[in-house]
């Protein structure tokens, strides 16, 4: 049918109408920006890729995306372009069968691939760079050696590296001497150049004496935290801050908590690098297996080499109502929360997020205490550390019992409770985001990820919605405000996302691997 000018008339009316009606929604935040920018791009599942594959995502290297994958003897590296077509799977016939370890330190233009495998009775760190393409720009470097008398199955070379990858450390802990471990400390450049090599002992007087997880800030000094627990599961004492200054052969050790009768928990740290701080952090209590009663916080001023704020948060009722709910005892409401994420601001202040995470199972509920001492399957990899003749830091993703065992676990992941505090540590706003989420012998699928944007925190997880679980995604501004955005675009109802082992590679971009049927692939969201 002919158009007339008339019709055409009435169509530019319209349409102009229709964009100005769009202007008027977005700007009066009825029409949610996100729901336009959001997209889902998907790869297509490798034959090679089940269920029992183990991965790293490495994150965006120029223009491509790579992702490490390791089936038994078989390493390779998977390319894919900006919407996750794969280019290439580049095998990495290099790495010996024996095989530990691998660890990545992403740049925009490169990759360093620091691995570990053992011939004979030596094991062997190696360093390699790659490029987009994961083809090698170098020969393999040796970063060091260890001869040892048994066959390792857990790494014995740790990699840490600083928020802006111009510092890399590799470390090795000796305990043959369980009073008295030895470490030896490489530093690097982001050049993988050696600049120092060290060698320090650390006494361990008491067989209940554990060390937190290991950093690296910005001017290559290494901080990590020594502690005492009683019993090996029961509650902290005699926290110290530990640091491994430049050129120095001795540890710097400062006591944190003085005070006895303030009972901690699992401890994070944290690095400021623009600040020039150490936080740590840790729930507390008053009595032994009592009930969480607040938040304990340390912040360490490098500048002065002295602690420049020492406090405690007690939670109160309106905060415990908000964690569990009005109807709960409000006694126990913190009892199964765990920190898990910190992020600095720019001028010292911080926010944490800490979320509710439990089991259940035949033999009856797991409590914290025996999280600790299983060993938290929630917290990042090197939380815990097992004695050995050198220190091994064994990680897997998976659960206890997620190819069966003599009882079946049930694993819970329910509210996330968001905490702002400024520069001085009080603390500005309070916030929760409520969920239940569960599941049997498997903790794939539940807990959250962050997705930082800068402008807002984006809280992303699963959510069953007539039996199929579909990926939501909550944000928080910088005044605690929440937004519950529309269900993301493009969800494949095939393919169910384990969102909290996603990496973020990007300003506004993440990659999330996924269960289709019985592979694992990947996907990557757009914000």
């Amino acid at each position: 049918m002919a158009l007339t000018i008339r019709n055409l008339a009435y169509m530019k009316y319209g349409m102009k109408t229709l964009c100005s009606l769009l202007v008027v929604l977005l700007f009066t935040g009825l029409l949610p920006l996100s729901s336009f920018a959001q997209k889902i791009a998907y790869a297509e599942p490798e034959r090679e890729d089940n269920r029992r594959t183990n991965f790293e995502i490495i994150g965006k290297v120029g223009n491509n995306i790579l992702v490490f994958k390791n089936n038994r003897t078989e390493n390779a590296i998977s390319v894919y372009d900006n919407d996750m077509k794969l280019l290439n799977r580049v095998k990495l016939d290099y790495m010996d069968d024996r095989w530990i370890n691998v660890d990545f330190i992403p740049y925009s233009d490169h990759t360093w691939m620091v691995y570990q495998f053992q011939r004979k009775n030596i094991v062997y760190c190696m360093g390699v760079k790659l490029n987009e393409e994961a083809k090698r720009l170098t020969d393999p470097i040796e970063l060091d050696t260890t001869r040892i008398g048994w066959a390792a199955n857990n790494k014995i070379y740790t990699t840490v590296f600083s928020d802006d990858k111009q510092q890399i450390m590799v470390f090795k802990i000796n305990s043959k001497n369980p009073k008295n471990f030895l470490f030896t400390t490489l530093l690097f450049n982001a050049e993988l150049q050696l600049k120092e090599r060290s060698e320090l002992s650390l006494p361990m007087e008491e067989r209940n004496d554990y060390l937190t997880d290991f950093l690296l800030d910005n001017e290559g000094e290494l901080v990590f935290g020594k502690f005492r627990r009683r019993n090996s599961n029961d509650y902290i004492t005699d926290l110290q801050l530990i640091r491994k200054k430049l050129n120095q052969s001795e540890f710097a050790a400062h006591m944190l908590n003085a005070d006895e009768k303030l009972l901690l928990d699992e401890v994070k740290v944290k690095v400021d690098n623009t600040n020039r701080r150490y936080l740590f952090s840790a729930l507390y209590y008053k009595q032994k297996r009592g009930n969480i009663e607040g938040l304990y916080t340390v912040v360490w001023d490098k500048a002065t080499d002295t602690s420049v704020r020492v406090g405690t948060l007690a939670f109160s009722d309106d905060l415990r109502k908000q964690a569990k709910g009005s109807d709960a005892n409000l006694k126990l409401a913190f009892n199964d929360y765990f920190i898990k994420n910190i992020i600095i601001k720019k001028d010292g202040g911080y926010i944490l997020a800490a979320e509710s995470m439990y089991t259940t199972s035949r033999g009856g509920p797991f409590n914290r205490w025996d999280y600790m001492g299983w060993g938290n399957p929630w917290v990042s990899p090197m939380d815990y550390y097992s004695y050995g003749p050198y220190s091994p830091w064994g990680w897997s993703r998976y659960g206890y019992n997620r190819w069966g065992g003599s009882q079946s676990t049930r694993y819970y992941a329910e509210n996330i409770m968001i905490l702002s505090f400024d520069k001085d540590g009080n603390m500005e706003w309070n916030n929760v985001i409520p969920k239940s989420q569960f599941d049997d012998d498997n903790d794939d699928l539940i807990s959250n990820n962050i997705m930082n944007t800068g402008g807002q925190l984006h809280f992303l997880f699963n959510v069953y919605e007539r039996r199929t679980l579909i990926l939501n995604d909550q944000s928080i501004d910088p005044n605690g405000k929440i937004t519950r955005h529309p269900t993301l675009k493009n969800l494949d109802r095939g393919v169910d996302f384990m969102p909290r082992l996603g990496k973020q590679i990007s300003s506004r971009s993440m990659v999330m691997p996924c269960l289709y049927r019985n592979y694992i692939t990947f996907a990557k969201i757009d914000f």
